[in-house]
Order: C-alpha cells, then sequence, then structure tokens
C-alpha cells in the first residue's frame, strides 16, 4: 500500500492521481525460484536506483555508506515524483529500459509483478515484520524488500480525554465509542472522530479496512480467487463504520481540505482522526510548541481483533538488471538495521526491520511504540492487478453507507462489480 506523508485530503488526491489515472500492466505470476544469491565480497560497477518523492530526494545521501562499503561501486539514483511513477514504470517496462532497483509502492507489486526477479539466497527477511511480507509476495513468489512501513493509528486528544473520564485508551469497538460521545458531551467537542465519508478516489475503503479486518472480514477467500465483500462479517463491520455517522460521532458532511483535520483536532473541534507517523510532524507544526504533550495515539481497540492496514514501499530489482548481483547487494546493505535506523533519523520512514527499532531514536518515543505495537497486528491489501479497480468502487459504496444506504445492500452491490472485475492476472 502505497500510503503518502501528507495531509489527508493531500493523501487521497495524489493516491488519486497514481492509482485511478494510471492504466494496469499486463503482468502474470513470476517463477518462486529465487535468481542466484547475495554476493559475499565487494562488488563493483554502476547500479541505477529509482525512488520516488522524499525517498528520492534522501537517498544519495545515504548510498554513500554503501560505496564506501564497496569503493568500486557507482550508484546513481533518479528521483520522480509520486504522481508521475506508476506510468514511468510501466514505460520503461514495455521499452526495456528499466532500472536496476527500484523503490515500489507495495500495492504496485502484482502490477508489476512479471518484471522483477524472485528475492535471492541471502537476504534475510525472517526479521522483518510479518505483515509487511504480504505486501512483497505476488501469488507463490516473494519478489521485493520490504524497506519501510507505515500504519494506521488512532490519534486523540489525551486532554480532553481526561476531561472525559478517560486516563487511558478503551479497547474495544464499544469503549471507543464511548470515549469519542464523552468528548463531545463532557469536553466540548463537536464532533468525536473524523472519518473517510467516500467517494470515487478518496481511499475510504482503505481507510476502512481496519474496521474490517478487526470485524473478522477478509476481502477475499483463502485462495486468493475471489472476492468476499458481502460476507456477514464486512456487513456488521460497515455497519459499526456507519454507526459513527449515524450516532452523531462523525461528520457525514465533512471536507477533507488540505490541513482541515490537523485543524479541527488542534482547536479540539473533532478530537481523534486516523492516519499514519507521518501525521505526528503535521500535527505538531499545527498545534505549535507544547501541543505535543496534549495529544496521544492509541492502536485500534478490538472488534474479534486489532487489526489495521500495512503500507509502505518495496525494493525490488528488475529482470533485466545490468548488475543484479550488486542490486542485491544493495538492497541487503539498505536492510541493516543500523541502516534503517539511519534511513528513519534522515525520513522518518518506519523500519520494516524490526530489530531496528531498537535504536534510541525510536526506543525513547512513546508514540512510535505504539506504532511498533500496531505494527505486530496488521494486513495488506491483496496484492492482485485488479485491487485498485476494486477499491475505487468501494469508495462509492462507502459514500453511500454515509449516508445512510443499508452497508448489506451496498455490499451486495460492491460484490457483483467486484465478480466482474475478477481478480486480476
Amino acid at each position: 500500500m502505497v500510503l503518502r506523508k501528507a495531509s489527508t485530503a493531500a493523501m487521497c488526491v495524489a493516491a488519486a492521481l497514481v492509482l485511478a489515472a494510471c492504466g494496469r500492466s499486463d503482468t502474470g505470476a513470476s517463477s518462486s525460484t529465487p535468481s542466484g544469491a547475495v554476493p559475499s565480497g565487494k562488488v563493483k560497477g554502476t547500479i541505477t536506483l529509482w525512488a520516488q518523492g522524499t525517498e528520492g530526494d534522501k537517498l544519495p545521501e545515504l548510498v554513500k555508506g554503501f560505496e564506501a562499503e564497496n569503493p568500486g561501486v557507482k550508484v546513481n539514483v533518479t528521483s520522480i515524483p509520486w504522481a508521475n511513477a506508476h506510468g514511468k514504470y510501466q514505460t520503461a517496462i514495455a521499452g526495456g529500459t528499466t532500472p536496476d532497483v527500484a523503490q515500489i509502492g507495495s500495492t504496485w507489486m502484482a502490477d508489476f509483478a512479471s518484471a522483477f526477479q524472485p528475492v535471492p539466497k541471502g537476504i534475510e527477511t525472517s526479521g522483518l515484520f510479518p505483515g509487511s511480507m504480504d505486501s512483497a509476495k505476488v501469488k507463490d513468489a516473494t519478489l521485493g524488500v520490504p524497506w519501510y512501513v507505515d500504519t494506521r493509528v488512532i490519534y486523540y486528544r489525551t486532554d480532553l480525554a481526561k476531561k472525559a473520564g478517560y486516563a487511558s485508551p478503551p479497547k474495544t469497538w464499544d469503549g471507543f465509542q464511548a470515549m469519542l460521545k464523552a468528548m463531545q458531551t463532557k469536553a466540548g467537542a463537536k464532533w468525536g472522530i473524523s472519518l473517510p465519508t467516500g467517494g470515487i478516489g478518496s481511499l475510504a475503503f482503505q481507510g476502512a479496512l481496519p474496521f474490517v479486518w478487526s470485524g473478522g472480514a477478509e476481502l477475499m477467500n483463502s485462495a486468493g480467487t475471489k472476492w468476499t465483500l458481502d460476507t456477514p462479517q464486512m456487513t456488521s463491520a460497515m455497519k459499526y463504520y456507519q454507526s459513527f455517522f449515524t450516532e452523531g460521532i462523525a461528520d457525514p458532511n465533512a471536507t477533507f481540505t488540505d490541513g482541515a483535520a490537523e485543524s479541527d483536532f488542534v482547536k479540539g473541534a473533532t478530537p481523534a482522526l486516523i492516519n499514519g507517523p507521518w501525521e505526528i510532524s503535521a500535527l505538531n507544526q499545527a498545534g505549535g510548541k507544547g501541543f505535543d504533550k496534549k495529544y496521544g495515539v492509541m492502536p485500534f481497540p478490538k472488534g474479534q481483533s486489532a487489526t489495521s492496514l500495512v503500507g509502505g514501499a518495496n525494493l525490488a530489482v528488475f529482470r533485466n538488471s545490468k548488475n543484479s548481483a550488486a542490486a542485491w547487494k544493495l538492497v541487503q546493505y539498505l536492510s541493516k538495521p543500523s541502516v534503517q535506523a539511519s534511513w528513519y533519523k534522515m525520513t522518518g520512514d518506519l523500519p520494516a526491520v524490526q530489530s531496528a527499532w531498537n535504536d534510541p531514536s525510536l526506543t525513547g518515543d512513546p508514540k512510535l511504540s505504539v506504532f511498533k505495537q500496531q505494527l505486530k497486528n496488521v494486513k495488506a491489501a491483496p496484492n492482485n492487478t485488479a485491487w485498485n479497480q476494486v477499491s475505487d468502487t468501494a469508495d462509492r459504496q462507502i459514500e453511500r453507507i454515509v449516508k445512510g444506504t443499508d452497508p448489506a445492500a451496498a455490499l451486495r452491490e460492491l460484490q457483483k462489480t467486484a465478480d466482474s472485475v475478477g481478480t486480476g492476472d
């Protein structure tokens, strides 16, 4: 899942441009047999590396350490805007001009699967967050290595929660809604929480996935051959989501202009929201000095489980790489715990390698400890070429549910559409 470092509104716009406007490439499953192994000694030659956004801008500094360890290597980094990246990879694959290695948004793995090499022996993946590994697998093949991870947690105004009688966050669905209502009735909040209201390209269904999974629902059958979007568990989860709006806890007519959610959070008008780790800096900037002491983060409350969404980006090596041995050596380097900790300090990207979280820069932050806790209970969106189309359609059904449509009826319609779309290549 490609989770941007941006406000909710900006993230939706960027994702709509990248995921909805771009076509799908014609790909199938790749062989699950790893090709070759990572060299044990130093490597030489030129490695071309493509990366998006902040990562593309910061990588030239990070790879200096790899070049120092391998004096015969030069890493050439090309930075690509996220909005252009999907199309650029499509064009490169079609023209045989791909780089050696690239940062691939986790929802793009299936789109480009046939262009990637399977992960070879020598790339250690046992220490990665298990949920993140699912994003690197397409059918029976592991085609990438999780580089950094994102997940969603709940941000809430601890000062207003205490005023409402909550010294610690609730752990259940019922308790969560009760706290939000209490912040309205006892702490003066207009709304309890900001939740996506739906519409094509809004990523509302993506935002609702923690409720879906925590409610015991699954998006597909275990074989990944059929969508399961109108089950009793899915209906129950969507009824719970709808109840935030029907009970006046969330605004069904909310607009998500850039910075609006942060402004309402700081003012205390809407003292809870759901987002990823990038929201910390956005709230601190919006609230000013000392505001970081007025809010906290909590993991998702438990329905049948307490499962959130995992996203981030993977590192993948292309099949037609001219220097694949050195490229995999670079992937191995970028997966070192010490390097991942350094990368966090440079960018704020959360490490995919669990032992990297032992670095004091991460252990000393109580908010980040909640992200680490949540990352142990996450799932990835389905890794097939139909997912983005089905998700876009689901965004529209979320809008109908928020406006009062019976969730069972909306999900029957979603299931019908998903069946017609299929499960991709």
